[in-house]
C-alpha cells in the first residue's frame, strides 16, 4: 500500500488521504472515521502522529475509487489494512464524503522519503574506512544477514552502524564532506593516530561519484569476519574539509573567502524564510529581480547543488509546497534537473516558467547540512514559562583559559534583530519579541551583566558575532530587571500588503459629514474634522481596497477571540 496527501488549500502535513491499491489511487470515506484512523494513516505517511482529521471533502473531492469505508482503527495498528472495514472497494459513499487527516509536523526518524535524508542525533564514535579515519560512524546498519540494511537512504553520519574502511577509495570526496556539512574536501591516505588506537574496519572499496547526498548512497563492500584484521593492504584515509564562507574561523580563511566573493560579484541565489542557517525558500536573481523556483521535479540532487553553491554541505531535505513560506514576485524557474556535479544551479537544465505552470504555493525550499559549531552551548534562557521564552544568559571566558561563567545581556538597545540571532543560536526558530526588561522572569541566580551594546544585523549565527562593547561594559541600568529577554516561535508570519491593488483601486470621494459619524469615532478622519460644522458639509476622502497576504509559516489569527471582536457598520 502507498499513501499520499492531496487537495487544496492545505499544508504539507494535512490533506485528503489517498491510498494506492490494486494499481489505482483512491480515497477513504469519512463514515465512522476516528482519530485512531488518522494516527495509523499519519504514521504510514511518515509523521509521528495525527492531531486531527477532516470530513465532508474539506480538501476537495477526489476522483476514482473509494477504496475504504467504515474504517475503525484502535490507533496502534501498523497499517490501515489491519483495521476493521467493509472490504476493499466496498462503499456506499460519494466523493463528497472523502476523509482527510492533519498530521503532527514531525517526521518518524529514519522514514524513507525520496526528498528527505533523516539524521538521527547520536553520540559520535571513532571508526574507520580502509583508507579513512573519521570522527563519526557511517549510518549503515547491519541486518541479521550481516549485510547493510537495504542501503537505507536515511543513514546518519553519527548512526548506529560501525564505520567502515576504504581499501581502494574511488570517486570524489564531496559526498563525504557534504553530509558533514562542508562544501568540499580532500581525501588522502595518512597514518593519523593509527598507532595509538586499534581501528575497526567495516567497509572497503567505497566508490562515490560525488553527486550522492549521503555516504550510504555510494557503492561499497562490507567486511564480514575479523574486522580488525581487515584492510591489510590499505591504511586509514583522512578527509580534510574546507569550510564555507560562513564557517571560516581563521583570518587567512576569511581573507580568501572575501577575495572569492569580490571576484564572483553579487550572489544570484539566496535562501529566505528559514529560521536556521542553511534552510529556506530558494530565490534566484534574474533580470535584476529576485524570484522563486517551482517545485516540479525538485529533488535532493538539485537541492544539494544549491546548498554547496551557498557554502553549505549537501542537502538533507528538498522541500516542496512552499514549506518555507510563499515568495513574492516572479517564479523564475521550473523543472530544475541537476545531476549533482554542477557548481551552480544556473548550470542545471531547467524550463522557463509560464504563468499557467506554477503558483507561489509550489515554491521550492531546502534544508542543508551544516558543520556543527556548538554555538547553542554558549547561550540559554532562564525564568520563562516555556522553553521558548526567558531572560538571555551567555557564557563568557570560554576558550580564554579562564573558568567560563554565565552572565546577563544588557537590555539597552536590545530589539528584534538581536532577538532573531538569539533565537537562531538557541535553535528555537524565529523571534516574536526582544524584551528590554525582564523583571517578571527573575528565577535565576545569575546576576552579573557580562555583555552590553549588542547590535546585530539579524543574519549572524551567534550573539558573539554581533557588534558589542566587549570587555568594556557600558550599561546605564545594570540591575537584573533590565536584562535582555526573548520570546521565540517555531513559525513566523510575514504579512505583506498587496501594493498594486491599492494603486489600482484608489479614488477620491467627497462624502457628507452626516455619513461619517462612525469613521470620526474611530479616528479615521484627519484632526481638522473636529472643527467642521457637523452634520453639514463634507470631507474629501482617499478610498482604496486593501489585501494582505500571510507569506510566512504561522497561522494568521488575531490575538482576540472571535467572541470579543467589535463590529462597526462603517467597515
Amino acid at each position: 500500500l502507498r499513501f499520499r496527501l492531496a487537495g487544496y488549500p492545505r499544508k504539507h502535513n494535512e490533506g485528503r488521504i489517498e491510498v494506492f491499491y490494486n494499481d489505482e489511487w483512491g480515497t477513504i470515506c469519512d463514515d465512522d472515521f476516528t482519530l485512531g484512523n488518522a494516527h495509523v494513516l499519519c504514521r504510514q505517511l511518515g509523521f509521528v502522529a495525527a492531531t486531527g482529521w477532516a470530513h465532508s471533502a474539506k480538501y476537495g473531492k477526489g476522483v476514482g475509487r473509494i477504496w475504504l469505508d467504515n474504517v475503525n482503527c484502535a490507533g496502534s495498528e501498523r497499517s490501515i489494512g489491519d483495521c476493521k472495514h467493509r472490504g476493499w472497494g466496498n462503499s456506499d459513499c460519494s466523493h463528497e464524503e472523502d476523509a482527510g487527516v492533519v498530521c503532527k509536523d514531525e517526521r518518524i526518524p529514519g522514514f524513507k522519503d525520496s526528498n528527505v535524508i533523516e539524521v538521527r542525533k547520536l553520540p559520535a564514535r571513532v571508526g574507520s574506512w580502509c583508507g579513512a579515519v573519521w570522527e563519526f560512524s557511517l549510518g549503515v546498519q547491519e541486518s541479521s544477514t550481516g549485510f547493510p540494511g537495504s542501503a537505507d537512504p536515511s543513514g546518519d553520519p553519527r548512526g548506529q552502524g560501525a564505520l567502515s574502511t576504504l581499501g581502494r577509495v574511488a570517486g570524489d570526496t564531496s559526498t563525504a564532506t557534504g553530509h558533514a556539512g562542508h562544501g568540499s574536501g580532500l581525501l588522502s591516505p595518512h597514518r593519523l593516530f593509527t598507532e595509538r588506537q586499534e581501528l575497526n574496519y567495516r567497509l572497503h572499496s567505497v566508490s562515490c561519484t560525488g553527486t550522492e547526498v549521503h555516504l550510504s548512497m555510494c557503492s561499497f563492500e562490507f567486511y564480514r569476519g575479523n574486522a580488525s584484521a581487515a584492510c591489510g593492504a590499505g591504511m586509514p584515509a583522512v578527509v580534510s574539509c574546507m569550510p564555507g564562507p560562513l564557517f571560516a574561523t581563521g583570518n587567512a580563511h576569511k581573507k580568501k573567502q572575501r577575495q572569492l566573493q569580490q571576484q564572483q560579484g553579487q550572489p544570484r541565489i539566496r535562501l529566505k524564510g528559514g529560521a536556521k542557517i542553511g534552510e529556506g525558500r530558494v530565490e534566484v536573481l534574474k533580470s535584476s529581480e529576485w524570484g522563486t523556483i517551482c517545485d516540479d521535479r525538485w529533488n535532493l540532487q538539485s537541492a544539494s547543488v544549491v546548498c554547496r553553491e551557498l557554502g553549505f554541505g549537501s542537502a538533507k531535505e528538498a522541500l516542496t509546497g512552499a514549506r518555507m513560506g510563499q515568495g513574492t514576485g516572479p517564479i523564475h524557474l521550473n523543472e530544475v534537473q541537476c545531476r549533482g556535479t554542477e557548481k551552480s544551479l544556473w548550470n542545471c537544465p531547467f524550463r522557463n516558467i509560464t504563468q499557467e505552470d506554477c503558483k507561489h504555493t509550489e515554491d521550492a525550499a531546502v534544508r542543508c547540512n551544516i558543520p556543527y559549531m556548538g554555538y547553542e552551548n554558549l547561550i540559554r534562557l532562564s525564568g520563562g514559562w516555556s522553553r521558548f521564552e526567558g531572560r538571555v544568559e551567555v557564557v563568557v571566558g570560554a576558550g580564554d583559559g579562564d573558568q567560563p561563567r554565565w552572565g546577563l545581556v544588557c537590555g539597552e538597545g536590545w530589539g528584534t534583530l538581536e532577538a532573531m540571532v538569539a533565537c537562531r543560536q538557541l535553535g528555537l526558530g524565529f523571534a516574536n519579541h526582544g524584551l528590554q526588561e525582564t523583571w517578571y522572569w527573575d528565577a535565576s541566580n545569575v546576576t552579573e551583566m557580562v555583555m552590553s551594546g549588542v547590535k546585530c544585523a539579524g543574519h549572524e549565527m551567534s550573539l558573539s558575532h554581533c557588534q558589542h562593547h566587549g570587555a568594556s561594559l557600558s550599561c546605564r541600568n545594570t540591575g537584573t530587571r533590565f536584562a535582555a529577554g526573548v520570546i521565540c516561535s517555531e513559525t513566523a508570519s510575514d504579512l505583506l500588503l498587496h501594493a498594486p491593488l491599492v494603486q489600482e483601486t484608489a479614488y477620491i470621494e467627497d462624502r457628507p459629514l452626516h455619513m461619517l459619524y462612525c469613521a470620526a469615532e474611530e479616528n479615521c478622519l484627519a484632526s481638522s474634522a473636529r472643527l467642521a460644522n457637523w452634520p453639514y458639509g463634507h470631507r474629501r476622502l482617499l478610498r482604496f481596497s486593501s489585501q494582505i497576504h500571510n507569506r510566512g509559516r504561522a497561522d494568521f489569527r488575531p490575538k482576540a477571540g472571535r467572541h470579543s471582536w467589535v463590529w462597526h457598520e462603517c467597515h
